[in-house]
C-alpha cells in the first residue's frame, strides 16, 4: 500500500476493519526489519486510523520495568513496573487485558486524566515478553473482544516482521 492509498483510506467516512489494519501494517512493514521504525509507523496508523483513541503507543521490557516506547499523543509515563497499573499487570499475566472504566482498576496509572478506557496487548517471542501495546480512549467500554482479537493479529505481525528490539 502506497501513500495514495493511505490517503484515500483517510478519506473514508468509516473507519477500516482489523482485517484492513492489518493489511495496511503490513504494507508499512515490507522491506524494514528495525523494530523501532516499525513499532512508530504502526502506532501512527493506529493512531489515525482507530476511531475515538487519545493515546497509542509502545512501553519496551527493560529489566523489570517497561519503558516508553514510540507512541502517539499527550506525553506519557515513562517507565510502568511490571505489575502495575493496566500496562504493568498485562505484562505480567501475559495476556490481553481489555478495561471498560479505567477509574475502576485497582492500581490504574492515570497519565492523561481524559482517558476512560483502555486496550493493552502483550508482544510476545515465544516465552519471551518484549513489550506492551497500549491504546486509550476517552470514551467508557470503547474496547471490546473484537479489537483484542484485531489488535492482536496487528502485533504478531509487527513482531513477525521486525528484528526484536533490544531489550537491556
Amino acid at each position: 500500500m502506497n501513500e495514495a492509498e493511505f490517503a484515500l483510506l483517510a478519506e473514508r467516512s468509516a473507519p477500516p476493519g482489523y482485517d484492513e489494519l492489518l493489511r495496511m501494517s503490513r504494507s508499512l512493514f515490507v522491506g524494514e526489519r528495525d523494530f523501532i521504525a516499525n513499532s512508530a509507523n504502526l502506532s501512527a496508523l493506529l493512531y489515525q486510523f482507530l476511531p475515538d483513541i487519545n493515546w497509542c503507543g509502545f512501553y519496551l521490557l527493560r529489566g523489570r520495568e517497561l519503558v516508553l516506547g514510540p507512541f502517539q499523543g499527550k506525553v506519557a509515563c515513562v517507565r510502568i513496573a511490571v505489575g502495575k497499573g493496566v500496562c504493568g499487570t498485562s505484562a505480567a499475566q501475559r495476556r490481553t487485558l481489555i478495561v471498560p472504566d479505567v477509574e475502576a482498576f485497582p492500581g490504574h496509572i492515570a497519565c492523561d486524566a481524559v482517558s476512560r478506557s483502555e486496550i493493552v496487548v502483550p508482544m510476545l517471542a515465544g516465552d519471551r515478553l518484549l513489550g506492551v501495546l497500549d491504546i486509550d480512549s476517552p470514551n467508557r467500554s470503547r474496547f471490546g473482544v473484537e479489537d483484542g482479537e484485531g489488535l492482536e493479529r496487528i502485533v504478531e505481525a509487527l513482531l513477525v516482521a521486525s528484528d526484536p528490539p533490544h531489550l537491556g
